[in-house]
């Protein structure tokens, strides 16, 4: 059964500006999907009329099977929303924010008090529960819009950038409590500017840019379409010149840090055989970890191009 469906979905503005240009999407229960698109590429839009605080031009938007325009308590049931922005009363308790929302889902108190417990346990704040929400960190702000977003037990779960602003630290955990909730039957779609987060946590992915879906594919499929794979060397000694190496690009990120372009048609033995030829000792390589990042850029290169043919 599909989680999300949506069909030749439009929105157009009272300017003429259309935002969405008549996208199809499908995203498969159980999924870990992402939804990635520049600013201004219409993916905020699509999350608006997904969770019904924007109404279409045109087209459908299905959850579960329940419609959005039509069946809209039963398909706001199914879902969950983590915001871009921090958007609760600053003054209310952690413990209060969760308990409200399971009040407006009509959820008796008695359960309520049961899922706030569970929700907040999950995100690790509930030795936070009665502190009030402005002085909790950033980090914990966001984890309080995640419990929050889950505490009438939606099947699906949106986050809308749920880690922005938040340290390395931070949002690796927040990345592990993600595939928790995932692993345990929780459809999401996540939508981020941290490329290697999506890279990292989901399955299947669509790009969306200028108001069109230009990419849907599964994670795996789609990075094997980089036709340059990127490594980071460690260099024993200072490079004094960039060298010129046959077959590969090079990139100085410091000193003795050394950023290589390997295409597809070429191998780490000729990168090293060169790299010696130059007197260029490597003392560690690893994976550059936004190759998605890449491939993103590559797919908007590549749509521009051909749209000024």
């Amino acid at each position: 059964m599909n989680a999300l469906s949506i069909q030749n979905l439009r929105k157009t503005y009272q300017n003429g500006f259309e935002a969405l240009k008549g996208i199809d999407l499908e995203v498969k229960q159980g999924d870990f999907f992402a939804l990635l698109g520049a600013n201004g590429a219409g993916k905020s839009t699509a999350i608006g009329i997904i969770s019904s605080l924007v109404n279409a031009s045109s087209g459908s938007v299905k959850i579960f099977g329940y419609d959005v325009k039509l069946q809209r308590n039963l398909a706001k049931s199914c879902l969950g929303l983590v915001p871009q922005e921090i958007n609760f009363n600053q003054f209310d308790t952690a413990k209060s924010i969760v308990l409200n929302q399971a009040g407006y889902y009509g959820i008796p108190r008695h359960i309520a008090l049961q899922r706030m417990e569970t929700c907040l346990k999950q995100v690790d704040l509930w030795d936070k529960r009665d502190t009030i929400s402005r002085r909790l960190s950033g980090g914990m702000k966001r984890r309080v819009m995640i419990a929050r977003a889950m505490v009438h037990a939606p099947k699906l779960l949106i986050l809308d950038e749920p880690t922005a602003g938040v340290d390395i630290e931070i949002r690796r955990a927040m990345w592990q409590m993600m595939q928790e909730v995932n692993a345990q039957g929780t459809t999401i779609i996540l939508t981020t500017h941290y490329l290697e987060e999506a890279e990292s946590l989901c399955r299947n992915i669509a790009i969306i840019d200028s108001g069109k879906i230009i990419e849907h594919s599964d994670m795996a499929s789609l990075l094997s379409r980089l036709h340059v794979d990127y490594f980071i060397l460690d260099l024993a000694q200072p490079l004094m010149t960039m060298p010129t190496l046959t077959g590969f690009s090079l990139k100085s990120l410091g000193e003795k840090v050394l950023e290589v372009g390997v295409p597809k048609e070429r191998s780490l033995n000729d990168l090293f055989k060169q790299l010696s030829a130059a007197n260029i000792q490597v003392i560690s390589m690893k994976n550059k970890s936004n190759r998605l990042e890449q491939l993103f850029i590559d797919l908007i290169d590549s749509k521009n191009t051909r749209g000024n043919t």
